[in-house]
Parts: structure tokens; C-alpha cells; sequence
């Protein structure tokens, strides 16, 4: 390792983020030996979490006020800590946050925080060398990167033509807390997942809603059976990731499940699903068969993508816009490991995904600095 500066901060591993996958990966280095970075105990093989939330929870933190935890998709336990007893009707915004937080209480992980990091970088040409992190706080240098920063930070707004004249309000889903901010409105609610279909269904209950997608919604019948379909949904997403193809959202590889508030929007008559508008007008928008309708808001309900704009400058990304990955590796640059992406983006992959990323990192320190062979 090329020695450093005394502005720079040493860490064996860094993980970028402390949502559910950065959580994971942080507790199965500790329970491999790894000791705390901000110590800087010398010699040691050590770790640090940076996360650019205030606190605790992830993107939990920005959930809309009105999604609770009965609607929820379901929220794994963290590694070794089973979650207490929740009231349904809690928002998640802060159950899921303050169970966090207790699982940072009972691990003691070395979280720095609010600490936004703006690029990676290779020290030099060795592939072997080391990674350069720089944040708001400063640099740190490290051996291994493990991104684990969802997607939170990286929404998706579609532009159309005359998007800039449209008089009315502009929202997404991120910015999104409830219906109540809509009501009385003529609402536009554009996107196909089940963020989309939550909040047109909360906002068609005070609101005269239009539900715009690009293609037709799937949905699916009967229960969805985790260890059958989950198991076909994550092979799916794994061989595309392999391949380095760029992955789509989760209800792409699933569909949409017929859940109690699907119904209850199909019973509204809110699921009346329209084409894509072509464009925007100040007073609403130009419906595919050239008819206006007139709207006062609209909210862009379109995902979100993995936020990696920070490993850029590593040039990870094919032609196809896509990462391949080995495992939870980088195919070509095995020094970063992305978890909570592709396949492992929901809680139960992204708890995998941290132990399996850990262990390919402990593996491969431990061939670095085997002795070479005599002779």
C-alpha cells in the first residue's frame, strides 16, 4: 500500500452507506475480526461506514408520511437482531428508522455521519493499489470500496416536451409526504410500480386522478410465493447483472401484485390506466390521441435508479450503461463491491448480499497477503 498523507484517513474496507446492506456488511466485517477505523488501532485490519444521513434509516427516513407499515413489502430482519413487535399502523418513516438505530446501538459500528462522499478514485495504475474516497470531511484512502448506497438520491424524471411551460405543480415521488397537499386537484400520477400505484390510490381518494404509464401494467393473480418466484426474480435479475446489462425496477421482473389498495383504487375506478401523454401544456397535457386534459399537478411516481455517480471517475459502466458484476464484485475491478443493487435490492437480498460481499473481501485480503512461495 502506498503510504499517506497526514490529511488522509486510513480504512481497510469503507463502506459507502448505512441503510439495510451497509448495516449487513458492517456486522458481518466485525464478526470477521474487522475493528473500527475511527480508532485507528495500528496494523489492524480495519473498517468505516460513512453515511450521508443525519441519522439512522436510510432512505427510510424519506418514506411518505402516509405509507405504514401494514402496506410495506416487508422488511427483513437485520443480521442477528429480529425486529420487535411493530404497530401496523406506524408510519414507516419511523418504525423502520428506530429499529435501525437499535441495531446500530447493540453492534456499536463505526458509522461517521452526515458525511456526503463525492468520488472514487484509484491512488494509481497498481490494480492492485489503492482507492482514494473523497468526502465533504476530507479523503480516506482503503484497500476495498463496498457501495451499498440504494437509490434514494437518484430519481428518474422523464422530461416531455413543454414540460418547462406547465403552470401547474411538479412533483416526485421522492418529494412526495400525502394526499392531503393534493386535494381538490385534477392530478396527473405517471408510473407503473408499486410506489405509483400506492400513491394513486391514497390521492384518488381526494383528488380526480388520470394514471398515465408507458406500457400496459401486469397484474398478477394469487399470492406472491417468495421461495418459489423470489427465487426465479433474483436469477433473473443475477443473470442480467452478469451479463452487464442495465436491470430494471423489481415489478418489471414481477409485476403487480393485486394487493387490498389495488383493489381499492380498481373499485374507485382509479386504475383506468392511459398511454403516455406526448407532451405539456400550461394548463395540462396532450393526450397520445391529441386531446387535452387539463391538470393541476402531476406527479411523477417513475423509480428511481442505483445513485453510483460518485464511482464515475472508476469507469465501472459498459456501452450498454450497465455494470457487470461477479457475486457482489465488479467484474474487472475487484476492489469494489456494489450491495443493494441488482438482485439485492430488497431487504433479505441486501442482507445476503453484505455477508457475501464480506467474505469475498476477507478471502481475497487473505491471498494478498499470503507469503509467496519459496523457491
Amino acid at each position: 500500500m502506498t503510504e499517506r498523507t497526514d490529511a488522509e484517513r486510513h480504512a481497510t474496507v469503507l463502506v459507502i452507506g448505512a441503510g439495510q446492506a451497509g448495516l449487513s456488511a458492517g456486522y458481518h466485517l466485525r464478526r470477521r475480526g474487522f475493528v473500527s477505523a475511527l480508532a485507528e488501532p495500528a496494523g489492524a485490519r480495519t473498517f468505516v461506514l460513512l453515511d450521508a444521513e443525519a441519522g439512522a434509516g436510510g432512505a427510510w427516513r424519506h418514506r411518505w408520511e402516509s405509507l405504514r407499515m401494514s402496506t410495506v413489502n416487508g422488511i427483513f430482519d437485520l443480521p442477528g437482531f429480529p425486529q420487535p413487535a411493530i404497530d401496523p399502523e406506524e408510519p414507516s418513516r419511523t418504525a423502520v428508522p428506530g429499529y435501525f438505530a437499535a441495531f446500530e446501538r447493540a453492534t456499536e459500528l463505526p458509522i461517521r455521519r452526515p458525511v456526503a462522499v463525492t468520488a472514487v478514485t484509484r491512488a494509481d495504475a497498481d490494480p492492485a493499489g489503492d482507492l482514494l474516497v473523497d468526502t465533504d470531511e476530507g479523503r480516506w484512502r482503503t484497500r476495498t470500496v463496498i457501495n451499498a448506497t440504494g437509490t434514494w438520491n437518484n430519481p428518474v424524471r422523464p422530461h416531455y416536451p413543454g414540460q418547462e411551460t406547465f403552470l401547474g405543480r411538479q412533483l416526485h415521488t421522492r418529494d412526495y409526504v400525502s394526499a392531503a397537499e393534493l386535494a381538490g386537484l385534477r392530478v396527473a400520477v405517471v408510473g407503473g410500480g408499486i410506489s405509483a400505484l400506492q400513491q394513486l390510490e391514497e390521492i384518488s381518494r381526494v383528488a380526480t386522478t388520470f394514471w398515465y404509464t408507458r406500457r400496459e401494467p401486469v397484474f398478477r393473480d394469487g399470492d406472491f410465493r417468495p421461495e418459489v418466484e423470489g427465487r426465479e426474480t433474483i436469477e433473473r435479475v443475477q443473470a442480467d447483472v452478469a451479463a452487464g446489462n442495465v436491470t430494471g425496477s423489481v415489478v418489471s421482473y414481477t409485476g403487480l401484485p393485486w394487493t387490498a389498495y389495488a383493489r381499492a383504487a380498481e373499485a374507485r375506478g382509479a386504475l383506468a390506466r392511459r398511454p403516455m401523454f406526448t407532451a405539456l401544456e400550461p394548463r395540462g397535457v396532450r393526450e397520445a390521441d391529441g386531446t387535452l386534459t387539463t391538470v393541476d399537478a402531476i406527479l411523477w411516481a417513475t423509480g428511481f435508479k442505483a445513485a453510483l455517480r460518485h464511482l464515475d471517475p472508476l469507469g465501472l459502466r459498459n456501452e450498454r450503461g450497465g455494470i457487470a458484476l461477479r457475486g457482489t464484485e465488479v467484474a474487472g475491478e475487484p476492489r469494489v463491491h456494489l450491495i443493494g443493487f441488482g438482485p439485492s435490492q430488497s431487504t433479505v437480498g441486501a442482507n445476503r448480499a453484505g455477508r457475501d460481499a464480506v467474505r469475498a473481501i476477507d478471502r481475497r485480503l487473505a491471498l494478498a497477503n499470503r507469503p509467496a512461495a519459496a523457491g
